[in-house]
């Protein structure tokens, strides 16, 4: 590689005197200098890094903490590369289950293996030869990071030795006897077993929805919490919880009529302590002869876990909440009339005495005409238990440290959009016009659109928790995240309507049509992806767009890969609630230094099984577009991140050799 010219150097030296006086602190002579860019220089011909992208989640803990596990299929290919001739391939699941679930898996182990010694011999050896294998694409300083504090010295060691160097085999073995000796083999196997799950995946990519339909999402919040490399796009569903967590009221509504729904109340209460004890003795009262069909949770087939009289009471507690959402809807509607959503004040379209609703000019039968809280003179206010309710509701999301935890967790990690490695990211779509231009949408007055109108979403949402913010902004942005759940122009919904009403409420399902926007029109169409692409700034002959949010009918025959390759949707339906829909159970796409595949997973059957059996999720691998050459590190962010450093470092040993900026003398030992 040449180095920069004497001219182009002198010029940035002058420009750059303050930040290379800084870079000299740290690096403080010729010799450190020199030695920083050797390093990372070998660093930028490392092979890239492999992404996982994953997208809405929705509470599916199980699924989505095994494919961190098993990194979406990568680890038992890599087993199988090594000891597909020398193992069983019940014995390369046996070892797999163990790198997956160690501390459960070896607990099985003891209580079966009738020579444990000789277990741990065979084990250690072929759980370090998997782990020279994934850190082999790292450098030492990277995989020292990775290594668990009380035995990185010793897998390091063992990591960089071979068993087959005849100088070292008896210091290499002699390692081994005593981790086994000394008591320390199961905690050592956990370790490196933990060490290779980490080192198997760079960075991970979250493309929203996290949260509502699946009963564990602040399980997948606490996993991520102690994760080391990742990154959120937020989805719609987020943004909901997230405007709970932040005090508006008409979305923790939204969130606890999700979440009856489908019978998941162990994120309310079990994660969250949401108490709903309240909710659940004011359904009683006021619809406890109410038999709520038109409320039934619902629940996967086969679901044993609520009794009849259970699935009763939640479908109370649910009808009750409706009701109370959408008047509170009504209310934010009359608060907020420049958003232009008048006409969904259903509520206050019912007339009971004909027990119908007009809608559009047309009037429709009520599915459901027992609505004893609505006063018809004013169908929207709510009655005082109803307001004494949410009061409650309201207290219990302000007061909650684990949801606090978590959404600091989401603000810290996340964004509306991300560029990474020539791919744009976002959850759902962008507004566009008919003819596919940016769209210009209004936020407080102000119009913004594509980029800029991402980054002021962003920053708006930020506003409602920062307490430095002015009240009227900070009420504002409350308020907002509401119309990003179910908002025309909000680029997480981008439809025309919520029809959340009309699906309770009327049986006629041509009201239940909600239109898309032109994003969803135009996406197949190559132009206008890289038309958007260019809005963004997106650099790379190799550039796309990564969604989630809309799920991939693949058993209808939908393609996820759209606009000749350009988009990309890994939505493939995590949710149990989607699998009839997709006909899949989720999707990873894995950018690796070779290029891009994607991985389509079968349900996730349970840890148990996986544990007890060596069962693990059966995915197909679909190649999306491969390089002509191997991805270096070089061909990264991180890689031009690198250079820059590269070339504030040589301008750094130009400013010494001519004495520009002094050597500093090291401190002596």
């Amino acid at each position: 590689m040449s180095t920069p010219s004497t001219t182009a150097i002198q010029k940035e030296i002058e420009n750059d005197r303050r930040v290379l006086e800084l870079l000299a602190q740290t690096f403080p002579d010729v010799s450190s200098a020199s030695t920083e860019i050797i390093n990372l220089e070998a660093i930028l011909n490392l092979p890239k890094g492999t992404e996982h992208f994953v997208a809405d989640l929705h509470g599916e803990h199980e699924a989505f903490r095994h494919i961190l596990k098993n990194a979406s299929g990568n680890i038992k290919r890599k087993v199988t590369e090594i000891y597909g001739t020398t193992m069983r391939e019940h014995e390369i699941r046996e070892l797999c289950s163990l790198i997956y679930y160690p501390e459960r898996k070896l607990q099985y182990i003891r209580a079966s293996e009738p020579d444990m010694e000789d277990f741990y011999n065979i084990t250690l050896h072929q759980l370090i030869r998997v782990c020279q294998t994934v850190s082999s694409k790292y450098t030492r300083s990277k995989v020292r990071k990775a290594l668990p504090r009380e035995f990185a010295y010793i897998i390091e060691e063992l990591l960089h030795e071979s068993p087959s160097d005849d100088n070292k085999q008896a210091y290499f073995n002699r390692i081994i006897e005593t981790i086994i000796s000394t008591g320390q083999a199961d905690p050592f196997i956990i370790a490196l077993c933990n060490v290779i799950q980490r080192l198997s995946i760079d960075q991970l990519h979250i493309l929203g929805d996290i949260f509502d339909r699946g009963p564990g999402a602040h399980i997948i919040m606490d996993t991520l919490c102690s994760y080391r490399h990742f990154d959120i796009q937020w989805g719609n569903h987020d943004a909901l919880w997230m405007g709970a967590a932040a005090g508006n009221d008409c979305c923790i509504a939204n969130v606890l009529r999700l979440s009856l729904r489908y019978g998941n109340l162990a994120t309310l209460e079990d994660g969250y302590g949401i108490n709903l004890v309240p909710l659940a003795t004011f359904a009683m009262e006021t619809y406890g002869d109410d038999p709520c069909v038109n409320f039934e949770v619902h629940l996967p087939e086969g679901d044993s876990t609520h009794t009849e009289k259970t699935r009763r009471l939640i479908a109370q507690m649910h009808k009750a909440i409706s009701i109370i959402q959408f008047k509170l809807e009504a209310r934010m509607i009359d608060k907020r009339p420049e958003w232009g959503m008048a006409a969904r004040k259903l509520i206050c379209n019912i007339d009971p005495e004909k027990q119908s609703i007009t809608l559009d000019g047309v009037k429709y039968p009520l599915k459901d005409t027992n609505l004893p809280t609505i006063d018809p003179k004013d169908p929207s206010m709510l009655t005082p238990e109803e307001q004494e309710l949410i009061d409650k509701l309201h207290h219990s999301f302000s007061v909650s440290d684990k949801l606090k935890k978590h959404i600091k967790c989401l603000l810290s990690y996340g964004c509306m959009y991300g560029i990474y490695n020539s791919n744009l990211l976002f959850h759902a779509s962008l507004p566009l016009n008919a003819d596919g231009s940016l769209k210009e949408v209004d936020i407080n007055g102000h119009k913004y659109s594509g980029r800029q109108l991402l980054h002021q979403i962003g920053m708006t949402m930020r506003a409602a928790f920062n307490d430095d913010t002015p009240e009227d902004e900070r009420t504002f942005a409350r308020d907002y995240y509401w119309y990003l759940w179910c908002g025309p122009d909000s680029p997480l919904f981008d439809k025309s309507k919520m029809a959340t009403f009309e699906r309770y409420f009327i049986a006629d399902t041509s009201t239940h049509k909600e239109e898309k926007g032109y994003y969803y029109k135009l996406r197949d169409n190559e132009d206008i992806c890289n038309s958007i692409l260019d809005a963004f700034s997106v650099k790379g002959s190799h550039r796309h767009i990564i969604n989630g949010h809309v799920p991939v009918r693949i058993s209808r025959g939908e393609n996820p890969i759209k606009a000749n390759g350009k988009l990309m949707v890994i939505d493939g339906g995590f949710a149990k609630a989607y699998h009839d829909t997709t006909g899949i159970a989720g999707y990873t796409l894995v950018f690796h230094s070779r290029g891009f595949q994607l991985v389509q997973h079968e349900p996730f059957t349970s840890a148990e099984e996986a544990i007890k059996n060596g069962t693990d999720i059966a995915s197909t691998t679909q190649i999306v577009e491969l390089s002509s050459k191997r991805m270096r590190v070089r061909d990264t962010d991180k890689g031009r991140e690198l250079q820059s450093q590269i070339d504030e470092l040589y301008e750094l040993l130009y400013a010494y050799r001519h004495g520009i900026i002094k050597e500093r003398s090291r401190t002596k030992d």
